[in-house]
């Protein structure tokens, strides 16, 4: 009788003590340093429904107001236009958006094809096909919605557009006000849409492997998701009645056991 008594607090105890492991990179010993060659960075490329800022410069005014017109999203229209980027602030950009086939409809060029190709490609495009028209043509082009999505067990859950169009999933959660003490840090979910196809793959930030994965930098319009541990489950679907239920339990059988000895 003694024993099922011990048993069943020693049981009680462990489930609501079991140690977790909250630390990222816990495998990379404290003394040491550690070095690699980073072979895994993402280098954007452009996809269908993209957002571009496209400018041209040159040595003739006329041909840059020419050539620095935007496309309308709302019309089709080749005319002069600003979107919002978003409802937390009003700035308000010019751009091209990439159509579902991969083009954009620029001046004088028409469609140029643009989907599959990194930044720097797309500018070569435009330096090769903008000679004819213009005279020692700059062209500079940007994404304008280039964004992530963080989502889960994280303090501040939200979309981000990123300016820089490269980010790693550790700055995407410090973006996101870092995990919670209920997120799994071993078990975080990345989903990505590449070429038509939808990919998801678990990550486990709990050690240094994760630095290798080509998932550790993101592309544009991952969405990262943040997996609540079993305690935060049971929390959520236990009331408050069940947990003064459980605690008074306890500490009725603590009495008991103490009573025994």
């Amino acid at each position: 009788m003694k024993i099922r008594f011990v048993y069943l607090i020693a049981l009680l105890c462990f489930v609501s003590c079991t140690p977790r492991n909250l630390a990222y990179f816990s495998d990379l010993q404290e003394s040491s340093e550690y070095t690699e060659k980073i072979q895994n960075s993402n280098i954007a490329k452009i996809q269908p429904d993209d957002l571009l800022s496209i400018s041209v410069t040159s040595p003739s005014p006329e041909a840059n107001a020419l050539f620095n017109r935007g496309e309308n999203i709302t019309t089709g229209i080749v005319s002069n236009y600003s979107i919002s980027s978003g409802t937390t602030n009003n700035l308000y950009r010019e751009g091209y958006l990439v159509d579902e086939n991969g083009f954009i409809n620029f001046p004088v060029l028409g469609k140029v094809a643009l989907a599959g190709l990194t930044r720097n490609e797309a500018i070569e495009k435009f330096s090769k096909e903008l000679q004819p028209h213009l005279k020692d043509p700059i062209i500079n082009i940007r994404f304008l919605n280039y964004k992530i999505t963080v989502v889960g067990e994280v303090n501040r859950p939200a979309t981000f557009t990123i300016p820089t169009q490269k980010i790693n999933i550790l700055e995407a959660l410090g973006m996101a006000g870092d995990m919670t003490a209920f997120g799994k840090r071993e078990n975080v979910l990345v989903i990505r849409e590449e070429d038509g196809v939808r990919k998801m793959t678990r990550l486990n930030l709990n050690s240094k492997d994760v630095l290798n994965s080509p998932y550790f930098y993101l592309q544009q319009n991952d969405v990262v998701y943040v997996e609540p541990d079993k305690m935060k489950q049971v929390q959520a679907s236990t009331n408050t009645r069940t947990i003064s239920i459980i605690a008074s339990v306890t500490s009725l059988l603590i009495v008991i056991a103490t009573r025994l000895f």
